[in-house]
């Protein structure tokens, strides 16, 4: 019941006109830069970081929480008119939309993507609303040893599961650690890694991490890689479905929240593996399998609910817990630090009206973004035509002065460009971004429980393991690093033996 109150004092607060007004600006800029191919939100919200500065953190939050949802849905209108997906969660969704795209269902493809993400987002939602009080609960009471477990566990999951090299994954997340130990040490004053330069003594600012590895990086890379004129876009009319795409389209979009959100509520979660399972499911569950491959609508239905409810879920553990699961969550960690919030447990308490503020405005957000999709989608395709020159030489300049201006310094700059050429390099040789951008936010904080776990026990190892929890997280942390080495030691050799017997 006190939840309910929460969150009704949340929508008063959202229903003031500033507040619609930002979560309007929010949605919008969400939708473009997911429809725009090469911008997602992540960076989005690293450019538009230094802007908030002189803003209410609650408006920010609500204009960031707009630009989470509405990149979402507009990265399915890339993959469907141009079969090139914005995010690594929208591949799924290229798979049958573009078929459909091409086969002239476009609209249904597009319409069934809308509706099915504002379902699966105000049902994930209400999850939202019921799953985050008790995990809080249960955060507060974790000790020192418990959050330095639960923080390895968000290192291994981002590196281990998420990607697809595990050495690629953990040279990511040690380059992000390294950048998260530049500075003075809180416990010794000692300088880290600052090599004589007064200027990295404070450490380097998360926001310019985040812009200069997300928009410079991606620019250069986008910039050294794409053509120079715009992709072919397949025309698109106003977005409709008929009764028959109702009726199969309704189920998929109720098992795809069911799949998603669960993945995105869990440290180890993320998008790409619901959507992936929905699609499997879809595919074995479907009445008209023949489809399948040729622009089936339950393949473009699943995996866009599922990517929805899963962007939902990740505010789980990034409000209770302080784990980011996404690079956009990992950015929206970033400025709640930046204006002196403590994620986690804590914020709930200290900070409850932001956070039921927030919450409500995502139930705002979601409607705003139907209303603007299915009327719209004509609108939405047209920006594909921006010439990318354009389109990345304004990110660059916006990304220039937006690190600038965090301290108004121009050694600043230099480090924009050194960690956008570095981000460059990881793109080159396929380094995820995600791991790096927790390393650096999650890596001090992980060294601050370490430290407190070691001081209460006198600098003994065994201080590193608390209570049962601690001893379930590193069990599956062992189980999730030794599984490739199980499957290919004990699983393969009894399948070889099996099938030659």
């Amino acid at each position: 019941m006190d939840n309910l109150g929460n969150l009704l004092d949340g929508f008063a607060n959202v229903v003031t006109p500033m507040n619609l007004l930002f979560a309007l600006l929010g949605v919008t800029i969400g939708t473009a830069v997911g429809v725009l191919p090469g911008i997602g939100p992540a960076m989005t919200v690293a450019l538009l970081l230094p802007v908030t500065y002189g803003m209410e953190p609650v408006q920010a939050l609500i204009m960031f929480a707009g630009i989470f949802y509405g990149g979402m849905y507009g990265g399915s209108t890339t993959s469907i008119l141009l079969n090139t997906p914005g995010e690594s969660s929208s591949v799924v969704t290229a798979i049958e939309g573009n078929k459909m795209a091409k086969a002239g269902r476009a609209a249904q493809a597009l319409a069934t993507a809308a509706i099915g993400s504002f379902v699966a987002g105000t049902i994930a939602t209400l999850l939202l609303v019921v799953v985050t009080p008790p995990m809080v609960q249960f955060a507060i009471s974790l000790g020192a040893p418990d959050y330095f477990a639960v923080m390895l566990l968000s290192f291994v999951a981002v590196t281990a599961v998420l990607g697809s090299s595990r050495v690629r994954g953990f040279a990511s997340l040690l380059i992000g650690l390294t950048i998260g130990l530049i500075g003075i040490d809180a416990v010794s004053g000692q300088q880290r890694l600052t090599f004589g330069l007064p200027q990295l003594a404070d450490g380097i600012d998360v926001v310019v991490v985040a812009v200069g590895i997300f928009a410079v990086g991606e620019a250069l890379w986008i910039a050294a890689h794409l053509r120079r004129k715009s992709g072919e876009v397949i025309p698109v009319g106003q977005p409709w479905m008929g009764k028959q795409d109702w009726k199969r389209s309704w189920k998929p979009w109720l098992r795809g929240t069911a799949l998603g959100f669960p993945f995105g509520a869990v440290p180890a979660g993320g998008a790409e593996i619901p959507t992936f399972l929905s699609y499997t499911t879809e595919k074995k569950l479907s009445k008209h399998p023949e489809e399948f491959g040729r622009g089936a609508i339950e393949g473009v239905a699943g995996p866009e609910a599922a990517n929805n409810a899963s962007a939902a879920g990740t505010l789980v553990p990034m409000l209770a817990l302080g784990l980011p699961t996404n690079a956009t969550a990992a950015v929206m960690l970033a400025a709640l630090q930046q204006w002196g919030f403590q994620p986690g447990p804590l914020l709930f308490t200290r900070e409850s009206a932001l956070v039921w503020t927030l919450i409500a405005s995502l139930f705002i957000g979601n409607l705003l973004l139907l209303v603007l999709n299915l009327p719209l989608a004509p609108a939405w395709a047209r920006l594909l035509r921006i010439p990318r020159p354009y389109l990345y030489a304004g990110i660059i300049f916006f990304a220039t002065m937006g690190a600038y201006a965090v301290n108004a310094q121009p050694f600043d700059l230099f480090l924009l460009l050194t960690l956008g050429l570095l981000g460059f390099g990881m793109r080159r040789f396929g380094l995820p971004i995600l791991p790096l951008i927790v390393g650096v936010i999650l890596g001090p904080r992980a060294e601050l429980q370490g430290r407190r776990a070691l001081q209460l026990s006198g600098g003994e190892l065994h201080g590193l393991v608390g209570g049962w929890v601690s001893w379930v997280i590193y069990a599956v942390i062992l189980v999730v690093l030794l599984w490739p080495l199980v499957g290919r030691f004990v699983v393969r050799p009894l399948r070889g033996r099996l099938v030659t017997g």
